[in-house]
């Protein structure tokens, strides 16, 4: 191993704590370390949040290390309450597997889990069958309530009423890295930053009951400058799944980060070397533009592969140049009865380009929206059969979203 990967996951700024900063890093340079993230399969898909980990998993298993990828088929019936102000919605065992497999797919994208360079496991084996009783008698006891309560995971919920089921969660995932150490020799625990609580309970449980001794390091959240959670859409969180956010939206999302958000979006979710990104740190004005494009297309490459990549920048830039029509450009294909005769409203809510009506009345107001290179100054228009000749009815939503419906 030539350079140690603590020092390239630093250089990054993925890191945000560590439990043994100078162990950990010596233990990184010097053998090959199992270590292991763990996923909750709350959804059949993961996000940009997920992403990242995804990456830090791809560094570590660059230089040498061995990921353990987790999903939480025993957590998953609990649910975490890490960064949460209400209670998940509770899930049956079949959900919580599909989404489970669901994940593998998505993870194998940047992970090699071909001749145990890495696994997954899933926490459902050991935690389904607890006994009660013993679990409390062994683990239990362990754990000191008033010490928990000071947890930054629990204060939020505290607040509003944190259930007794939510409150053994820390407990679980504590359990997790106990077993995870004695069954497979995990050394490292990593999550994001909002799990600190959680990996210092197991790293404090792996001690306490084995006189091992364990590591923790979190990341940097994917946030904005503002530190505003990135990833939330007009339609939602931005998925990986292409049913769910297609590769030109995925696409579009990264292209119009802000200037102040795309060299550290750079660095934390894409491998481009850091002299060129060094390089982009002084660009400025028009020039992020093109920091953005990269942005764009590394990240979109990764998820999508080259292939979507390509087509999402390809589209986005026939739709700039070329009066807002490209082949590849996101297309909604409609019933004629759903389409013609209905309001431009509800036309863009079946699109997805709007999130309510309100935004959509909003939006008209404010002079955001063209219908075939024309301005729309009603809200409430009716959309006519004659404006799907030709290429279909091209939406153009703001400066830069544009969106083609056609009648199937």
């Amino acid at each position: 191993m030539s350079k140690n990967v603590y020092d390239t996951l630093k250089e990054r700024g993925l890191i945000a704590q560590t439990t043994h900063e100078d162990e950990i890093r010596e233990l990184l340079g010097k053998e090959r370390v199992t270590f292991y993230i763990g996923f909750d399969p709350t959804a059949d898909s993961l996000h940009v949040g997920h992403f990242l980990q995804m990456v830090v998993m791809k560094h570590m298993q660059d230089a040498g290390h061995r990921p353990i990828a987790l999903v939480g088929g025993g957590t998953g019936m609990v649910g975490d309450p890490s960064g949460r102000t209400d209670m998940r919605s509770m899930m049956n065992q079949e959900t919580i597997q599909h989404n489970c497999d669901c994940f593998k797919k998505q993870l194998g994208m940047l992970i090699d889990f071909s001749d145990d360079k890495a696994i997954m496991v899933n926490n459902a084996d050991w935690l389904l069958d607890l006994n009660y009783i013993a679990f409390l008698r062994e683990i239990g006891t362990c754990f000191s309530v008033n010490k928990m309560l000071t947890a930054e995971c629990f204060k939020k919920r505290i607040e509003k009423g944190l259930s007794f089921l939510e409150f053994n969660y820390m407990l679980m995932q504590a359990y997790d890295f106990l077993m995870l150490n004695r069954k497979y020799g995990c050394k490292i625990e990593l999550g994001g930053d909002d799990q600190w609580s959680n990996i210092l309970a197991g790293i404090d449980l792996c001690r306490r009951k084995d006189q091992t001794q364990t590591y923790g390091m979190t990341f940097t959240l994917l946030t904005t400058s503002e530190g505003i959670k990135m990833g939330k859409t007009a339609k939602g969180a931005l998925w990986l799944d292409p049913e769910k956010c297609k590769p030109y939206d995925f696409y579009q999302y990264w292209v119009n980060v802000q200037d102040a958000d795309v060299i550290n979006c750079l660095k934390l979710i894409t491998f481009v070397p850091m002299d060129e990104i060094r390089e982009m740190e002084k660009w400025e004005g028009k020039e992020l533009n093109a920091a953005k494009k990269r942005l764009a297309y590394e990240v979109t490459k990764l998820v999508h592969g080259e292939e979507e990549a390509q087509k999402a920048q390809k589209a986005a830039e026939e739709l700039f140049v070329g009066g807002g029509v490209s082949e590849n450009m996101p297309t909604t294909e409609l019933a004629a009865g759903e389409a013609i005769g209905a309001g431009i409203l509800d036309v863009l809510l079946k699109t997805g380009l709007i999130p309510s009506k309100a935004e959509g009345r909003r939006l008209v107001q404010q002079n955001g929206l063209s219908v075939n290179e024309k301005k729309v100054n009603d809200p409430n228009m009716t959309v006519t059969a004659e404006l799907f000749a030709g290429d279909g009815m091209i939406i153009k939503k703001g400066k830069k979203v544009f969106h083609r419906v056609v009648i199937k």
